[in-house]
């Protein structure tokens, strides 16, 4: 079990959230430290000034590390799928000894990303397997330790601009900060929400932020295909801004008070029907606006983006293969009535609106849909148990071998069946009698007497 400290940074379109976490004794995450800023210095995903966006990252990290004292030993922080692109290749490798291990895993991984078609310009952000096999075997999901002559693999690989990476890397520097990885947000979005059956039989998670809209599309516990729209939640704000000609923050304040995308028949208890909205330009006037006018604004803007993400999933042909549905999370997850339109638009998929899980802690509330990277970036970092991957750094990350995995092969010795028998009931009645649950602390002198001593008393019962 991993226990390095970890530094999480989620660069979101309207926040800056850093949370310092390690794994306890449990191997549970246990939080030390969280802050958050605004998010400043960057537009739909991309850094537009490299200073005010230092300043920012270094606003969050400095809060969360206000709450402890220990050294951080990595980091992780997540990108855009803006400047991002998905691809799939294929690498295989002879088995030499028969037997496959780490080595094999991490050259037929190695392979697939040699043999890929990268733009000169982009860099390698994610290398996932979407299926092993193994000689005739087909969709092997963990060939460590089985037994063949040739491995193969299929995996999707998620490139990112080499310039927007450099700018990244340029803001964290400014900041003080040594990454260790990039992060997909929409891939961390998924690891927070998605469980072992909707990885297996195939989900999309559409997280819808303030400016931007990232998803995923899992098959087989990876992904298989990463979308991205410049279009969020803020853009609401703007169409109400603009066509009812109010100032930003009376049209942030009508979307959170007013916005449902249910028909005010379907809601019979509501008796306003129009509110008063300062004039912009003009803020001790008022006019009236019906709710009506107001969440039909409303009702088009998220009808867009949910057609635009459906239309990209049919391009991609993978909308029929979203067995186990879709998720929504994301500050406009929160929107009333946004179920019942998705279901809608996506045609009777089934659709599920999820917060991420909630990490016990004393700093702030993980059950939160804004935070679903945030989770997501924590498990990426911390979670000892995950798929094989290829890092950005083009290291294997590997799966921790798990305490039942670890077995002591029995020594094996020439007696005759009855004596064996009599010696196992002997220490069965032994073992009954003493309390095993706890092993005793052998000093250095005595650590060679323990065999010797159990051999002694085996001879003094027969």
């Amino acid at each position: 079990m991993s226990n390095k400290t970890l530094l999480a940074i989620d660069v979101g379109s309207t926040s800056i959230t850093a949370v310092i976490a390690k794994n306890n004794l449990d191997g549970k995450i246990n939080i030390l430290g969280t802050g958050t800023s605004k998010s400043e210095g960057i537009n739909k995903g991309s850094i537009t000034n490299i200073e005010v966006a230092s300043k920012a990252i270094k606003n969050a990290v400095n809060i969360a590390r206000g709450s402890t004292s220990e050294v951080i030993d990595s980091s992780v922080i997540s990108i855009s799928g803006a400047y991002t692109k998905g691809l799939r290749s294929l690498g295989s490798v002879n088995v030499p000894n028969g037997l496959i291990t780490e080595t094999e895993i991490n050259q037929v991984m190695q392979m697939a990303l040699y043999n890929a078609t990268i733009i000169p310009e982009y860099e390698v952000v994610h290398v996932l397997p979407i299926f092993f096999k193994v000689d005739d075997s087909k969709d092997v999901e963990n060939p460590l330790n089985m037994n063949g002559s040739r491995l193969e693999v299929s995996v999707y690989i998620v490139t990112a601009k080499r310039t927007a990476l450099t700018n990244v890397k340029s803001a964290l520097k400014q900041a003080g900060i040594e990454l260790t990885n990039f992060v997909l947000d929409g891939y961390a979005s998924a690891i927070s929400l998605l469980d072992e059956q909707q990885n297996k039989f195939g989900a999309t998670v559409i997280n819808i932020g303030g400016t931007t809209t990232e998803f995923v599309s899992y098959k087989g516990s990876s992904i298989v295909f990463n979308g991205f729209i410049p279009v969020g939640s803020n853009h609401i704000t703007n169409d109400l801004s603009v066509m009812l000609h109010t100032p930003p923050n009376a049209a942030e304040t009508l979307k959170i008070k007013y916005g449902n995308l249910l028909k005010s028949n379907e809601n019979e208890d509501l008796t306003i029907k129009k509110v008063k909205i300062p004039r912009i330009g003009d803020e001790q006037s008022t006019s009236e606006v019906s709710l009506d006018h107001i969440q039909t604004i409303i009702h088009a803007r998220v009808e867009e983006i949910l057609v635009l993400v459906r239309n990209k999933l049919r391009q991609s042909g993978i909308q029929e293969n979203i067995g186990a549905g879709i998720v929504i999370t994301g500050g406009m997850s929160q929107l009333s009535g946004i179920k019942e339109l998705a279901t809608k638009v996506f045609e009777n998929t089934p659709i599920k609106i999820s917060n991420p899980i909630n990490i016990k802690n004393g700093y702030m509330n993980f059950d939160d849909p804004t935070l679903s990277t945030t989770v997501g970036l924590l498990f990426y970092g911390l979670d000892d148990n995950r798929a094989y991957e290829l890092d950005s750094n083009k290291k294997l990350m590997k799966r921790a071998i798990k305490k039942e995995e670890l077995t002591i092969p029995p020594i094996q010795k020439e007696e005759p069946v009855i004596k064996e028998e009599k010696l196992k009931e002997k220490i069965n009645e032994t073992l009954e009698k003493e309390d095993n649950t706890k092993l005793p602390t052998l000093s250095k002198k005595d650590k060679g007497r323990g065999m010797s001593r159990f051999w002694s008393k085996v001879s003094e019962w027969f």
